[in-house]
């Protein structure tokens, strides 16, 4: 199968324009960029895509092994990039996607113009002199509890995630996401996202970056975004006055405007 079809990839917008690639996060799919993709069709060629396991990709060509570390992920976004073409691209991801952005800029920086990192986190872990937002044992609570009870998990959590209580929908519509992914595959992704760490891969990526950060987030806190933006050489951070870990459903017109400033530079 061609990589745009393993990863239902939509392509959009401005034909003549440069290309803007956007990767979504754990347990979501290309929906979730739906509120930030029209404000850049002018402007830009828009591509969206689901990473294997979820949305409309390729459930056959979910291999454990490759995708039981973030560079099997970063392998596909550098094939998808080449296929889409076009010259260099800015390349937007979407928590977990932020790192699997960075790694595949680390491998092949002649195909990325830019990055923007939206909520990153290089290890959700707490560790000496670094603050990741949960200790070892909760994220091993977590994980087991997704064991226990997925779709329980999903309801349960979504709704944290999101961070804005006075728009109960937006819950509600991340645990669907949650619930229409496999659960196997949430669960080993699951894995791969919350055991990571890759701080030592910022030291190798040299393309211009904005780090996106939320004011307050439940899963990726402000001195995560901090601790990128100060070991990412080139970056520019910007904190976006609202809460949650998913602006880009959340606050999409926040989002909107700090990539517009950033790309317009």
């Amino acid at each position: 199968m061609h990589v745009l079809e393993r990863h239902d990839v939509h392509v959009s917008g401005n034909p003549a324009g440069p290309t803007l690639v956007l990767a979504h996060g754990f347990g979501c799919d290309q929906s979730m960029w739906r509120y930030v993709v029209p404000a850049f069709e002018d402007t830009h060629r828009v591509v969206v895509f689901d990473h294997v396991g979820a949305g409309g990709s390729d459930l056959g060509a979910y291999d454990p092994q490759r995708y039981g570390r973030l560079e099997g992920y970063a392998a596909d976004v550098v094939a998808l990039v080449e296929s889409v073409g076009a010259g260099p691209v800015t390349f937007v991801g979407h928590s977990v996607s932020a790192m699997i952005g960075a790694l595949a800029a680390a491998e092949r920086p002649e195909l990325f113009a830019r990055l923007v990192l939206v909520c990153p986190s290089p290890r959700y872990v707490d560790d000496d002199g670094y603050r990741g937002g949960f200790s070892a044992a909760e994220i091993d609570e977590l994980l087991t509890t997704m064991d226990d009870n997925y779709l329980g998990w999903a309801e349960f959590v979504a709704p944290v995630i999101v961070g804005r209580p006075d728009r109960p929908e937006l819950g509600v519509e991340l645990a669907n996401s949650f619930c229409r992914t496999d659960p196997a595959i949430g669960r080993h992704f699951a894995r791969t996202t919350f055991l990571s760490d890759n701080r030592d891969d910022l030291a190798r990526v040299r393309t211009p970056a904005l780090v996106v950060q939320s004011r307050v987030d439940a899963i990726a806190p402000p001195e995560v975004g901090r601790w990128v933006h100060e070991h990412l050489a080139g970056s520019e951070l910007t904190v976006l006055d609202t809460v949650g870990h998913c602006p880009n459903l959340s606050a999409p017109d926040l989002l909107v405007t700090a990539m517009r400033e950033y790309l317009e530079r």
